[in-house]
């Protein structure tokens, strides 16, 4: 039955956005459908010289408290809930003097937009749309009869539809709309369940939900046998998912995940710094007078290991940034802007992948971390916690100097974002050694001053890097083997 042509003889429209909508009810109407509307929307069509009927006229009951109460009736739900081909359906409305609607197009009161916005309670429970929804849900449960549009980039599918089929809309195109409809109410009540859960203080919800809208698909996954596809939300962190991409071919999975951990580790930096991630672990990490300054020291501490990694930094892109960038193979480059000079020199490597995000994410706002498991996910807080001076505890006899402080805190920023068990050696604001995701801490470490070596011998240098380098680690050291370890490398 759903696969069967429908006629549009009676239109339900009454949305919040009413981009197109004029175009989308004249189609309609020249096609011969009857309008009905509500207030706004209702204006908005007698102003374009189209005849509507309000759905007070309809039901014969005004809009009150507000516009809270004014679809919510038997001949506008009855109208869209009937099936034509029951007889016990067609004798009610015969009996109730319900005429059928075919086509309901209705969007949402902007809740999302409010708090995104930081509007106050009041604002955001008024937003809280109840008659759509309705509308909506009766609508797709009964696409073998009734059309549903809820996104304006819809209506062309429409009337395109429309034109093919004398005024008709095949079952096909009904279902798919359907499918959009259900999804649509299901991430708006899903963003009003996770603001209603912050508003709480209670710890994390007893019931999590998540709904996030497909920015794209993925040419395939962390291997090329899975798929995948880039979710965001609807009010994201700065960064990737806000990003916008200049140039280079389409980003891939192992692309996005990289990128997204080096942004996240520069924006932890207030100096101007540079990140380098490989493998979701970054090989040199930077601060400097300048963001050329900050690339080149985070470069030099595994000029080896950035051939083909993800370039961050948490100041605009410049020509002499960008040059430098270009002297070696990079996937991404992301950063909060990037100048025109830096993008003509860019555009010269045109598979390297630009983004700029607009903004820097603020590394301690609250937000969930998530993480699947089989049969479930783990949910935690976003790790939004800043190590800093107050925070050490010295026991050693030497109490460490300013310098040395200075570089602790920022070995600890970036062990945060280095995969455990983590080591990592800083000296001068730069890293100089890093150990990742070793299941040994001693091992760790030894990776670590491995790496300073060799990139200290590829330098053509004769000391040993790690000599006064400051050591931080997300490691639990129940004996002193690690320890010994980094004191016999000269931290």
């Amino acid at each position: 039955m759903s696969d069967d042509l429908r006629a549009i003889g009676r239109a339900l429209l009454s949305v919040s956005d009413k981009t197109g909508l004029a175009a989308f009810a004249g189609a309609l109407s020249a096609r011969g459908a009857a309008l009905v509307s509500t207030g706004g929307s209702a204006r908005a069509l007698r102003e374009a010289g189209l005849a509507v009927t309000e759905v007070a006229e309809l039901t014969g009951q005004p809009e009150m408290m507000g516009g809270r109460v004014k679809t919510l009736h038997p001949l506008v739900h009855g109208g869209i809930l009937a099936r034509r081909d029951l007889e016990a359906d067609c004798a009610a409305m015969a009996a109730h003097g319900i005429c059928a609607i075919d086509l309901v197009a209705v969007n949402l009161y902007p809740f999302e937009r409010a708090v995104a916005g930081g509007a106050d309670e009041a604002t955001c429970i008024e937003t809280i749309d109840i008659g759509g929804p309705a509308l909506i849900r009766s609508a797709a449960k009964n696409h073998a009869y009734v059309t549903v549009v809820t996104d304006p980039a819809d209506y062309a599918a429409v009337i395109d539809e429309l034109a093919r089929h004398d005024g008709k809309v095949g079952g096909a195109l009904r279902r798919e709309l359907a499918a959009r409809a259900f999804a649509r109410t299901a991430a708006y009540d899903a963003a009003i369940a996770q603001w209603f859960a912050g508003q709480a203080t209670g710890g994390l919800p007893a019931r999590l939900t998540v709904s996030m809208p497909r920015r794209q698909g993925l040419r395939y996954g962390e291997n090329p046998h899975q798929r995948a596809a880039f979710y965001v939300d609807t009010s994201p962190r700065p960064g990737v998912a806000t990003a916008t991409q200049l140039q280079g071919k389409e980003l891939s999975y192992n692309n996005i995940a990289d990128t997204d951990a080096a942004y996240e580790l520069v924006a932890e930096l207030e100096r101007p710094a540079a990140a380098i991630v490989k493998h979701a672990n970054p090989c040199g990490v930077a601060v400097g007078k300048t963001s050329l300054d900050a690339y080149r020291r985070a470069l030099a501490c595994d000029p080896l290991s950035a051939f083909g990694g993800i370039v961050a930094v948490n100041r605009a892109l410049d020509a002499a940034l960008a040059r430098a960038v270009c002297e070696l193979f990079t996937e991404v480059v992301i950063a909060p802007e990037a100048d025109a000079e830096a993008r003509a020199v860019f555009a010269e490597r045109k598979n390297l992948r630009l983004l700029v995000a607009g903004a820097l994410p603020d590394p301690q706002a609250p937000a969930l971390a998530l993480r699947s498991v089989a049969g479930g996910v783990l949910v935690q807080d976003r790790d939004a916690r800043r190590i800093g001076p107050a925070d050490l505890k010295v026991v050693t006899r030497r109490a460490p100097d300013e310098a040395e402080i200075a570089d602790l805190t920022f070995a600890f920023t970036v062990a945060k974002h280095v995969k455990s068990n983590a080591i990592v050696y800083a000296k001068g604001g730069a890293t100089v050694g890093i150990g990742a995701g070793q299941m040994s801490r001693v091992d760790a470490v030894r990776l670590a001053v491995a790496k300073a070596g060799d990139a200290a011998r590829a330098a053509g240098e004769s000391g040993r890097r790690t000599d006064g380098a400051a050591v931080a680690s997300d490691a639990f050291f129940p004996f002193t083997d690690g320890l010994i370890a980094a004191a016999e490398a000269g931290a």
